[in-house]
């Protein structure tokens, strides 16, 4: 029997209200939907942000116990913190590598935390964060070199740096020569267009609906390059979202309410502060980690945080790991809707309202993710179509973490441990 083929594709920030609302501009995905079975809610993490959801998608457990806690990592000294880009850093088994255990070829582009994985054909997310490396030398380290210098030959001309939609552009062609030329069974691709419209311009502006419709089109080339290669009456295809995202007006700098209370220095007049901290804010946008150290009271501390304008709840470290946030955050606080995190200190008030010019800068959006996934109207989706799965069905609810146990069993493997997300058995045919 022939082995089944499963391609993944990420679109980053897709909502179950853009699959509900918007299916007139994505004719691809709606005729997915049609031929396949849409699991229309499904429950983030906590927090709802890229590189944890794409760590729990794959492994199919919390970040409590995958490791991938944030984007980025504690780091106050640094204005750009490094992010979570290594396999290394991930404690559970990604189901990249038990395919390959089982000699299965793979292949990701651009899907979080892969650098320096045992991917076959990986283009890595990672970018320059120090003044003396730059993109192609970082990008060599963390990739499959040679893949990535052929790719990059064929392709480069695509991109702008890092910028949307190029990379996207860029990302898709490399994904569909890869598929017919290399014909991996598991293949990862994670598209940020839409995520870095919203973030720019606003969950449902015109921009963010125009990347939509862009990625719509790019999927249907990576369907179109399994036609031409043969491989497509045996491939299942999977197109998710890792989460949503909501419009935000106010900024919230905890960091200087804990300067001012003198648990922590700020380094001059810079946005970053000493290593040296009792209490400190990391920022999820949506939400932020507490973390401490010491004597602090944190009865105390809770009732200051509490006061903060724009605060809408504060976990305790029992119900964090709960939620399966990091184990190590004394409290896990979540901002009202319209309101995010910063890291930042040194700035003019603790809650700021984001200036419109300053868009697009580091830390200044109008949209964002990272809240907890108990937001309302806050679902992400999926849909799931090929030759294992029912087609025209409708699944109401999963979570996110079932969506990695689902692709074992469509690719016929089996996670190591057991897994805290279940396979959605409701999308298989009998």
């Amino acid at each position: 029997m022939k082995q089944h083929k499963l391609i993944v594709i990420s679109l980053d920030s897709l909502g179950f209200r853009d699959l509900n609302e918007l299916r007139q501009i994505t004719p691809t995905l709606a005729n997915l939907i049609k031929k396949g079975t849409w699991v229309k809610k499904v429950k983030g993490i906590f927090p709802t942000l890229t590189y944890p959801s794409h760590t729990s998608i794959i492994t199919g457990q919390y970040p409590a116990v995958h490791g991938i806690v944030n984007n980025t990592k504690l780091q106050p000294r640094r204005q750009s913190p490094d992010w979570f880009w290594y396999r290394k850093d991930i404690q559970s088994m990604p189901l990249y590598d038990i395919a390959k255990e089982k000699d299965l070829t793979t292949a990701a582009f651009l899907w979080p935390v892969t650098a320096g994985s045992k991917i076959d054909y990986n283009l890595a997310e990672i970018f320059p964060n120090r003044i003396w490396t730059n993109q192609v030398l970082v990008s060599l380290k963390a990739s499959s070199p040679l893949f990535l210098y052929e790719m990059n030959k064929k392709y480069g001309k695509l991109r702008h740096g890092i910028k949307q939609p190029w990379l996207d552009d860029f990302v898709t062609a490399c994904a569909v020569d890869t598929i017919k030329n290399k014909k991996p069974d598991l293949t990862l691709i994670h598209l940020v267009d839409m995520d870095s419209m919203r973030h720019r311009y606003g969950v449902r502006s015109p921009q963010a609906k125009e990347a939509l419709h862009r990625l719509d089109k790019r999927v249907a080339k990576i369907i179109q390059a399994t036609k031409d290669t043969g491989t497509y009456p045996q491939t299942d295809f999977v197109i998710l979202g890792d989460h949503y995202q909501i419009n935000v007006d106010k900024m919230i700098h905890l960091n200087m309410l804990f300067a001012q209370q003198g648990l922590l220095h700020p380094l001059g007049k810079k946005s970053t502060y000493r290593n040296n901290w009792q209490v400190t804010a990391k920022t999820c946008d949506g939400e932020t980690y507490i973390y401490t150290r010491g004597a602090v009271d944190r009865g105390k501390l809770k009732q200051m945080i509490a006061g903060v304008e724009g605060v809408e709840r504060i976990y305790d470290n029992a119900t964090a790991i709960k939620r399966g946030a990091d184990p190590k955050c004394t409290f896990l606080v979540e901002a009202k809707p319209g309101y995010y995190f910063t890291d930042e200190v040194n700035r003019p008030a603790i809650v700021e309202k984001v200036d419109s010019e300053s868009i697009g800068t580091h830390d200044r959006y109008r949209g964002v993710h990272g809240y907890g996934p108990t937001q309302a109207n806050y679902f992400t989706t999926a849909i799931f179509a090929g030759p294992q799965i029912k087609g025209g069905a409708t699944v109401e609810n999963a979570h996110l973490v079932d969506e990695g146990p689902t692709f074992a069993k469509l690719l016929g493997l089996h996670y190591p441990a057991p897994t805290a997300g279940q396979a959605i058995d409701a999308i298989f045919k009998d």
